[in-house]
C-alpha cells in the first residue's frame, strides 16, 4: 500500500472518513426486492442479482475502494481498504475513536519479530484474536470485513524497508489465514499480498512503481510463488493483492498467466467469492510507470481482463469509460469483478439480519480483553532472540538494584509498534518495564537514531558510571526502514556504535547489555567488542515490547526464538544489487538467504541463544530408504483438491519424525526445534540447506523432556528443474535439528523422478 493517492480521493474521504459506515437493509426499503437478499439462493446467484440491477454509470463509479454504493438500490457506501497487519490498525477503512469505547486495539509485535518465535498455534492465537476486535470494530461501522493482510512476500534482501511486515526471509514460514470453510459465515476475508515478486521500494532511484523482476522459473517455484500457493490454495484465503512491479516483463495487476493461468488455475481461486485488488494506484502504474498498454484506457483494460477485480484508486473510474466506449472489454468482464466482491461480501453475512449471525454478536467488550494483553506480551517475549552472551551476564544477576537505559529507543512507544499499526491502549517502554520490576532507573537518549551528533555521549556516560548495570536501547525505527523506504547500508545507523563502544570502554566489571530494535543489521562491532556482554534482537515487539525485554533480561522468561533472517556483514550491500532477484549465488551474486549464501554471516538463520542447555535427539529407527513410488503411490495427480482440501501432491505426507528435547541445564525453557534438509539432489547447484518443519516446545524443566513431532510434507522435501516442475528426486538426503547439526538423519530415495507441480505454460 501506498499514501500516494489521488487528490479527488483525498476529498471525498475528508467528508466520507467520520461516518460510520452502513450495513444494507434486506428487511425494508429498496433492496428488500432484490434477490441478493434471497438467503436460499448461493452468494453467486445472490451477487449476480444485485450487480443485475445497476447501471453501467453505477458499475464503474463502485470499481474502486472507495465504493460509494447505489442509493437508488439501498447499497451504502462501502471501503475495501482495511488493515491489520498486526492488530486492527490505522487506513482509509478503519476508525479509531477519540476516546472511549473503539478507541484502542491490542497491538501485536511485527510479523518478522513473531516470526521469529516460530509458533504457529500463538500465531494463530493472535490472527483469531485479532479478527475478533477486528469483527467488533466492523460491527459498529467502524471498519469493513475484508483486510489487505498479511504480507508473505519472503525477506530477500536485508535492505527492504517493509521486511519487518513478513515472518522471514524463508517462504516455509508464511502469514498464517484461518476459516478455510464458510459456516455459514467467514469471520473476516484475508488478503495475500503483494502477488508477486516484491520485495523492493526505492533503492537507489530503483522504484517499486516501474520496477520489473527478472525471475527464473525455478526461483518462481520454490521460493516467491511459494507462500502463495500456501496462502491461496491450502488456506482458502478470500482474495490476493497483486503488485506494483511487473515480472518478467508484465505488469502482475495485467498479467493474465499470473491471475488466469497461476492463481485462477493451478491455485484453485476461481470461486465465485474470492476476489483480486490491486495495490494502491497500481493500475495508475501499469500505465503511467511501466507503460504497458496502448493508453491509460487500454491499461485500465488490460488490468480489468486479466483478472483484477478491484482497483485501490481512481484510475478505472477515469478510464473504463472510454476503454468500453473503445470496446476494450465487455459488460461480462465488468459484471464478474463485481460479483466476485459481492458474493465475498455475501458470505461475510454483509446483507443478511445480525440477528442469525454469531460474529455479527461480537462487540467492544471483545476488544483488548486481559487474555490479549497476555497473548501481546506473550509474542514478543518469544519472538525476542539472545544473540550474544557472555558467562553470566545474563539474566542479570539478583544483586542488581540500578538500571541505566540509554539509548534512542530506551522510552520508544509507537516506534516499537512499526509500520501498519493501531492505537494501542498503554506501550510498555524499557524504562517504565524496570521501573514496574523495582528497578532504580535512570535514563539518558544519548543519541539519535540517526545522525553524527555526539552532545548526548556525556549523559549517557554519566547515568552508566552510577548504575549497576548498562541496557542500551537502540538500533532502527521507520524513519529508517519503512514502506517506500529501503536502505542502502545495514550498518547500525548514525552515533550509536560509537556511544556503544564508549560506554563499553568506561563501564568496568558491570554487565552491559544491547538490545538492537529494528529488521537486520550488521553486528559485527558488537560480537567483536568483549566488553559487550550480551546482545538481544528484539524487531518490532508491540505495544508490550518494553515488558518483554524486561522479562527476558531478567530471566523472568527465559529466551527462545530464532532469527528469522540472516545478518550478513555490511559489505553485503556493495556485492548484489536489490535488483538482482536471482537467488543462487554466481557472478555479482554472494548468494540470498541462508539457503545460497555462500560467504560467512555475522549471525545465521535460526540462530538464539538459551538461558539453559539441551540434548535433542532424534530415533535410532527411523527408515533409511523410500521409494518414489510408494512416496506417491496414493497421490491423485489427474484430480486434486478441491481448494483446501489437502489433496495435493506436495502436501502428500513424507513422514512424522518425533524430536526429543532434554534440558541439561538449570532454567525452564522453551526450545525451537529447526529441521533442515541437506543433500545433492535435483538439478545443481544444491542449495545449503532448506527448513522442512519447525516446532517449538513450551517449559522445558530442567532435567526433563520436552517432545514434538515434525509433520514434512513430500513438497517440503522437492525442489523444481529449470522449468518450474517441482520435483520429488531420487537421491541421498540428510536431515539435520538446529543449525549446528546436533542431531542427524540420514536416508535415500531410489527411483524414478516424479513431478508433484507445474508451472503452466506461458503463451
Amino acid at each position: 500500500m501506498t499514501s500516494k493517492v489521488a487528490v479527488g480521493a483525498i476529498a471525498l474521504l475528508a467528508v466520507k472518513s467520520v461516518l460510520a459506515r452502513d450495513f444494507p437493509n434486506c428487511q425494508s426499503g429498496p433492496l428488500a426486492s432484490n434477490q441478493v437478499c434471497n438467503t436460499t439462493l448461493d452468494p453467486w446467484a445472490r451477487a449476480t442479482a444485485l450487480v443485475a440491477a445497476f447501471n453501467h454509470n453505477e458499475k464503474i463509479s463502485n470499481s474502486w475502494d472507495n465504493s460509494p454504493g447505489v442509493s437508488r438500490l439501498g447499497v451504502p457506501q462501502y471501503e475495501w481498504w482495511n488493515e491489520a497487519l498486526h492488530g486492527v490498525a490505522r487506513s482509509r477503512g478503519v476508525q479509531f475513536a477519540n476516546s472511549g469505547n473503539f478507541s484502542y486495539a491490542t497491538s501485536f509485535p511485527q510479523p518478522i519479530t513473531m516470526g521469529a518465535a516460530f509458533d504457529m498455534p500463538m500465531i494463530r492465537l493472535v490472527a483469531e484474536t485479532t479478527s475478533t476486535e477486528a469483527r467488533a470494530f466492523s460491527n459498529a461501522g467502524r471498519c469493513g470485513l475484508n483486510f489487505w493482510t498479511p504480507n508473505i512476500n519472503p525477506f530477500r534482501d536485508p535492505r527492504w524497508g517493509r521486511g519487518q511486515e513478513v515472518p522471514s526471509e524463508d517462504p516455509l514460514i508464511p502469514g498464517l489465514q484461518g476459516g478455510l470453510k464458510a459456516d455459514p459465515y467467514y469471520k473476516l476475508a484475508a488478503t495475500c499480498k503483494h502477488y508477486a515478486g516484491y520485495d523492493m521500494e526505492n533503492w537507489k532511484g530503483n522504484r517499486r512503481y516501474a520496477f520489473d523482476a527478472k525471475i527464473s522459473s525455478q526461483d518462481l517455484q520454490d521460493y516467491y510463488l511459494s507462500p502463495f500457493r500456501a496462502c491461496i490454495r491450502d488456506a482458502n484465503a478470500q482474495s490476493a493483492m497483486c503488485s506494483y512491479n511487473a515480472v518478467n516483463g508484465v505488469p502482475t495487476c495485467a498479467d493474465p498467466w499470473l491471475l488466469q493461468d497461476v492463481l485462477r488455475g493451478l491455485y484453485r481461486f476461481a470461486s465465485e467469492d474470492r476476489w483480486v485488488t490491486a495495490d494502491c494506484d497500481a493500475l495508475q502504474n501499469v500505465w503511467t510507470d511501466h507503460r504497458y498498454g496502448s493508453s491509460a484506457a487500454g491499461a485500465a483494460a488490460a488490468s480489468l481482463n486479466a483478472g483484477t477485480d478491484l482497483d485501490c484508486g481512481q484510475f478505472w473510474p477515469q478510464n473504463l469509460p472510454s476503454a468500453y466506449n473503445s470496446k476494450m472489454f465487455n459488460d461480462t468482464v465488468l459484471d464478474r469483478s463485481l460479483i466476485r466482491r459481492y458474493a465475498s461480501m455475501v458470505r461475510l453475512g454483509w446483507f443478511d439480519p445480525p440477528a442469525q449471525q454469531p460474529y455479527r454478536q461480537i462487540a467492544w467488550d471483545s476488544v483488548a480483553k486481559p487474555e490479549a494483553k497476555a497473548l501481546a506480551l506473550r509474542a514478543a517475549q518469544e519472538g525476542l532472540v539472545l544473540l550474544k552472551n557472555n558467562g553470566t551476564a545474563l539474566p542479570l544477576a539478583k544483586t542488581i538494584k540500578k538500571v541505566a537505559v540509554v539509548g534512542p529507543l530506551g522510552t520508544a512507544t509507537t516506534q516499537m509498534q512499526g509500520n501498519y499499526y493501531g492505537i494501542a491502549q498503554s506501550i510498555s517502554t524499557v524504562v517504565n518495564a524496570f521501573k514496574t520490576a523495582g528497578y532504580e532507573v535512570s535514563n539518558a537518549q544519548g543519541c539519535a537514531i540517526t545522525g553524527t551528533s555526539t552532545s548526548g555521549f556525556s549523559a549517557a556516560l554519566s547515568a552508566a558510571s552510577a548504575a549497576d548495570a548498562i541496557v542500551f536501547v537502540g538500533g532502527m525505527d521507520t524513519s529508517v526502514e519503512a514502506e517506500d523506504r529501503d536502505r542502502e547500508q545495514i550498518t547500525w545507523p548514525g552515533a550509536q556504535l560509537p556511544l556503544i563502544k564508549q560506554i563499553a570502554a568506561a563501564k568496568g566489571a558491570k554487565p552491559f547489555v544491547v538490545v538492537q530494535m529494528g529488521t537486520m543489521v550488521d553486528s559485527t562491532d558488537l560480537v567483536a567488542e568483549k566488553n559487550v556482554d550480551a546482545l538481544l534482537w528484539a524487531g518490532y515487539p508491540g505495544q508490550d515490547g518494553g515488558a518483554a525485554v524486561v522479562s527476558i533480561l531478567t530471566g523472568e522468561k527465559a529466551p527462545a526464538g530464532r532469527l528469522p533472517v540472516t545478518q550478513y556483514p555490511a559489505d553485503y550491500v556493495n556485492q548484489v544489487p536489490m535488483t538482482n532477484m536471482n537467488l543462487q549465488s554466481g557472478s555479482g551474486n554472494p548468494g540470498r538467504t541462508y539457503k545460497w549464501y555462500t560467504k560467512q554471516p555475522v549471525f545465521p538463520f535460526g540462530h538464539g541463544l538459551h538461558y539453559t542447555t539441551f540434548d535433542v535427539s532424534l530415533p535410532g529407527d527411523l527408515p533409511t530408504t523410500f521409494s518414489t513410488a510408494d512416496l506417491t503411490a496414493n497421490v491423485s495427480f489427474t484430480n486434486p483438491g478441491p481448494v483446501a482440501s489437502g489433496n495435493y501432491p506436495d502436501l502428500a505426507p513424507f513422514i512424522l519424525v518425533p524430536v526429543s528435547v532434554g534440558n541439561t541445564g538449570s532454567i525452564t525453557s522453551d526450545y525451537v526445534a529447526l529441521a533442515f534438509l541437506k543433500g545433492e539432489f535435483g538439478p545443481t547447484p544444491y542449495p545449503l540447506k532448506s527448513l522442512v518443519a519447525f516446532a517449538r516446545i513450551h517449559d522445558v524443566k530442567p532435567g526433563e523432556i520436552g517432545r514434538a513431532t515434525l509433520d514434512i510434507k513430500l513438497g517440503s522435501i522437492a525442489r523444481s528443474d529449470k522449468d518450474g516442475a517441482l520435483t520429488l528426486w531420487p537421491g541421498k538426503y540428510q536431515l539435520v535439528l538446529d543449525i549446528d547439526d546436533r542431531a542427524v538423519w540420514n536416508f535415500e530415495i531410489t527411483g524414478d523422478q516424479v513431478v508433484l507441480e507445474k508451472l503452466p505454460p506461458k503463451k
